[in-house]
């Protein structure tokens, strides 16, 4: 874990909502996240060889065989221009039947095919499996063509997952990604959602490769407009890129609650300065561990709608916030928004 801060540590307060003990999707009971990280090489781009700056995260929704206990998941194409594997069933059916991975685009095939070696190993008589996949483009600092992400990466990733992860910014399947102009990666973010007399966890993690630096917002504060990456590191009029949102709850709620709960995680995307353009591949997907009834009303579920804006919002700042200057192939880099200046920036205008 890296010692740049998050959004609360220079007391930014996103939204109204308390957070949850470690503000991580992690806060939700028994869901777990593992990364595994792959930097190797410096130089001219040599493909198959690296540079490498690339790696893969896995998100368990629960600690038992999951292709045998399903969850209740859901998804929305904010954009649809990506790879995700496995979304569309997950659409139909509203269950989720495998580890929910990361990684960058080209190695999405790799990292299905391990999810079908790690199921098929796990579950005997498994002759069907939908593993789930999302992806960003990492091309810009990684040999994205040398498909460097192998199974055994996907397998440590998943057997290494943590319930107490708050691991953030250029780390897994964030290592070589790029936001809102600045290095990117991982964030993640959580909130205690009250439903009478009940409550709930709400948490959020976010694969950020998108965003066009003069749209960056910390707080509803436009850092974009005092402070820009370097020219030469950034051409602002070609922002591109992608982001995957894992929305995670514990509420008692039916496939299609969860996805009207999901799809708000596109306005939390919009708060932090983010429109899906063109080429951003913008995908949100959704899953409730619960096991108990599914009895909340439709107008019970506000406060997990507002969990879901505010936890996105805030794990794209900390992606953000967390992620320091990566150099990668052919000397490409990243520069970490620079934390003195945003402090500056937000003191300014009295947010914290």
């Amino acid at each position: 874990m890296n010692n740049r801060p998050r959004a609360l540590d220079l007391g930014v307060k996103i939204g109204i909502l308390e957070h949850g003990e470690k503000n991580s999707i992690t806060d939700v009971e028994n869901v777990s996240v593992g990364h595994v990280t792959i930097v190797e090489g410096d130089g001219k781009l040599k493909i198959g060889s690296g540079p490498i700056r690339t790696g893969v995260t896995a998100i368990l929704p629960h600690q038992e065989n999951i292709f045998e206990k399903k969850v209740t998941g859901s998804v929305h194409v904010l954009n649809g221009f990506g790879k995700a594997i496995g979304f569309l069933q997950v659409s139909e059916l509203g269950v989720i039947e495998s580890p929910i991975l990361l990684t960058n685009t080209l190695n999405s095939w790799t990292v299905a095919d391990a999810l079908v070696d790690y199921a098929t190993s796990e579950t005997q008589g498994v002759f069907s499996f939908n593993p789930i996949v999302g992806e960003c483009n990492d091309s810009f600092l990684n040999d994205i063509i040398g498909r460097h992400v192998k199974s055994s990466h996907v397998i440590s990733a998943i057997k290494n997952a943590k319930l107490d992860s708050i691991d953030e910014g250029p780390i897994g399947a964030g290592t070589g990604m790029t936001g809102f102009g600045w290095k990117g990666g991982i964030g993640t973010s959580s909130r205690i959602c009250k439903i009478d007399s009940s409550k709930y966890t709400v948490g959020c993690l976010t694969l950020t490769n998108t965003g066009d630096p003069r749209e960056f917002r910390i707080g509803g504060i436009r850092i974009g407009q005092e402070l820009l990456p370097p020219q030469s590191n950034f051409d602002p009029s070609k922002p591109g890129g992608s982001i995957i949102m894992v929305i995670a709850t514990d509420a008692p709620v039916t496939s299609r609650q969860l996805g009207r709960i999901g799809r708000r995680a596109a306005l939390g995307l919009a708060r932090a300065g983010g429109i899906a353009d063109h080429s951003s591949g913008d995908f949100i997907i959704a899953f409730s561990n619960s096991e108990k009834p599914k009895t909340l009303d439709d107008s019970q579920l506000i406060p997990l709608m507002r969990g879901a804006i505010e936890t996105t919002e805030e794990s794209v700042i900390n992606s953000v916030l967390k992620s320091d200057t990566m150099t990668g192939r052919d000397d490409n880099t990243r520069v970490g928004i620079p934390i003195d200046e945003v402090t500056s920036i937000l003191s300014k205008y009295q947010l914290i």
